[in-house]
């Protein structure tokens, strides 16, 4: 009986006499029984090995072991016997024993019994005690039940209960693996590795209201069908795709060896495929979608982490984009929404380290081209990205709540610049400062105090203070918001509604409201027709002109007033003009500049 595999033989240098059994005997007068009759009586098959790695004795335990008879193991080199020399570290650390060099070995082999079946076997290799000339001597124990034992165990552990799919450990080991560079290097494999991640659309639905050996049941069934998925998009060159439940009702698809994006969009269309038809589950008949996010790339370079965070992230793109669907990973969109992660986490801290800065856009007579007042506009100096325009973080502001404190500091900083004009400007008519107010911070905030004590602190008369909401925001509203706008346009303050004409536009109910001053959105102005213009962009659309025109006579018989926004070009300015548009901004007489630009502009006809 040989090892798994052979290696060489003992060096042939290793010399000295031969250990026999009667090295085993005790010493005269001791009363003892000799140790040779304990030797061939002993359970533990145990061989005496010399030291050229030759076997002068072994005891019927160990010739039962092998499948062998005692005397026909004289003379046999031990290391074969015992699959030593299989690799280059046991080899090594062997032949050190035998030279004395070294106090022990001890390593597991998987030995071939004769009749066919193998053992795994724990062989310990260790100097023979009172051995005159050397020797060593060998022992092995049949650990094949333990070893049983712990593959059950291991098998229990790696794998789900309920679909008997690898479950996540088992999962992040193979992948571990395969990202491993030893797995791909110089091993003629495609050094590629692709996953399709997915999840059970609306499994929730079917557990709280069917119950949980339902969708238990439901869980195995998919299981079934992406395990017949895999093993039919397996290649004669890979094995097919590790499918593992990584917990809930998700699933992963391991694709090692990875031919590119082809082969798992054909992975992913697949599954899609397999689990759009009804399950059956005890005359129960359920239908369900599911939505993948795939991933594919060079595993050089990738860890199962990354990996992971791109799955889950295409998922969750999967999912926002209307379910029963697979979507693959796009770089450009997780950088977009990295960096959006990014800005939202240091909003807060940014307020506090002052990276906020504000321009102001000239708001402009129409009928003398004098500067009336400006918009405030918020620019975020970020150390990373540089100067953002507010719509890379308002929306953020507005998610989380920081458009509170941050919408104070513009509120503030505004009014005090205004202010700040006003007293270097005393011959010159004040202008008014417009700064747009985000709902939630009417909901989150006492907009209403804080813009009182603001307008004490700088010494501001609140008719130099515009607040701008937008039409969705105003229209409609009610309880404490028309309140606030209420108490705010009581208090002097003047209330404009911003990009006019997109939302809701009853005119009916905004007669209702505490408003003084509608600005027009950008998208009417743009589709005027020119007059011996030729130049713009945007075809004219001879409609926006009518809507504008009723909206700016329907305005002022409200007692309000008009301001156009994006005007661009001298011919809108005076189609506008004609039509008793009251205040204009846009590019036509200036881009959005710091203060000491607008200070140049009071009292000049822009």
């Amino acid at each position: 009986m040989s090892g798994t595999s052979e290696g060489p033989t003992p060096a042939a240098d290793l010399i000295g006499p031969a250990v026999t059994e009667s090295n085993l005997e005790p010493s005269p007068g001791t009363g003892a029984p000799p140790y040779s009759t304990v030797f061939r009586a002993a359970p533990l098959a145990m061989a005496v090995v010399d030291c050229e790695g030759l076997v002068t004795g072994a005891n019927p335990a160990f010739a039962d072991l092998l499948g062998t008879a005692p005397g026909e193991l004289a003379g046999a080199v031990a290391a074969d016997l015992v699959d030593l020399a299989s690799d280059a570290r046991t080899w090594h650390a062997y032949l050190e024993v035998l030279r004395g060099r070294q106090a022990r070995l001890r390593c597991t082999r998987r030995l071939k019994h004769p009749d066919g079946h193998s053992l795994w076997a724990q062989v310990t290799v260790a100097p023979l005690p009172g051995a005159e000339f050397g020797g060593v001597l060998l022992s092995v124990v049949d650990i094949s039940a333990h070893r049983e034992l712990q593959a059950r165990l291991r098998h229990l552990q790696m794998h789900d209960p309920v679909t008997r799919l690898p479950n996540r450990t088992l999962f992040f080991e193979r992948l571990t693996a395969a990202l491993d560079a030893e797995s791909y290097e110089d091993s003629g494999t495609t050094g590629r590795i692709g996953l399709c991640y997915l999840d059970l659309d609306g499994f929730k639905a079917i557990n709280d209201t069917l119950g949980h050996r339902v969708g238990d049941s439901l869980l195995a069934a998919v299981a079934e069908r992406l395990t017949r998925c895999a093993e039919e998009a397996g290649y004669a060159r890979s094995s097919p795709p590790l499918v593992a439940r990584l917990g809930g009702d998700e699933f992963a698809l391991l694709v090692e060896d990875s031919t590119g994006t082809e082969q798992l969009a054909d992975l992913a269309e697949a599954v899609l495929e397999a689990l759009r038809a009804p399950f059956d589950l005890s005359g129960r008949r359920l239908s369900v979608s599911v939505s993948i996010g795939v991933v594919e790339r060079q595993a050089s370079g990738t860890t199962p982490t990354a990996l992971m965070q791109a799955a889950d992230t295409t998922l969750y793109w999967a999912k926002a984009d209307g379910k029963d669907r697979w979507t693959l990973f796009d770089p450009e969109r997780n950088a977009h929404l990295m960096t959006r992660q990014a800005l939202s986490s240091t909003l807060r801290p940014a307020i506090e380290r002052g990276e906020f800065a504000l321009e102001y856009q000239p708001l402009v007579s129409m009928e003398d081209g004098r500067l009336r007042g400006v918009e405030a506009l918020v620019r975020w100096k970020h150390p990373q990205f540089g100067v953002l325009a507010p719509n890379r973080f308002i929306g953020l502001a507005e998610e989380d709540g920081s458009i509170v404190p941050l919408g104070r500091w513009i509120l503030a900083t505004a009014c005090r610049q205004a202010r700040a004009w006003q007293v270097a400007h005393p011959d010159e008519p004040p202008i008014f400062v417009s700064v747009n107010v985000a709902v939630r911070q009417v909901w989150d905030s006492d907009l209403v105090a804080d813009v009182a004590r603001i307008l004490d602190e700088t010494e501001l008369a609140p008719h130099l203070l515009q607040l701008e909401l937008t039409e969705s925001a105003v229209m409609g509203s009610s309880g404490r918001p028309l309140q606030d706008l209420q108490a705010l346009s009581d208090m002097g303050v003047r209330i404009a509604i911003d990009d006019f004409g997109t939302g809701y536009s009853n005119l009916a109910y905004l007669s209702r409201l505490p408003v003084s001053v509608l600005k027009l959105d950008g998208s009417f102005v743009r589709g005027f027709q020119y007059e011996n213009d030729n130049s713009a962009a945007v075809p004219p659309n001879p409609a926006d002109e009518v809507v504008v025109e009723a909206m700016i006579q329907l305005a002022h018989r409200l007692g309000l007033t008009v301001t156009a926004e994006c005007v661009e070009t001298l011919a809108q300015a005076s189609r506008l003009r004609r039509i008793g548009c009251d205040t204009g901004q846009g590019w036509l007489y200036s881009r959005p500049v710091p203060p000491d630009r607008i200070s140049a502009l009071l009292g000049v006809r822009v």
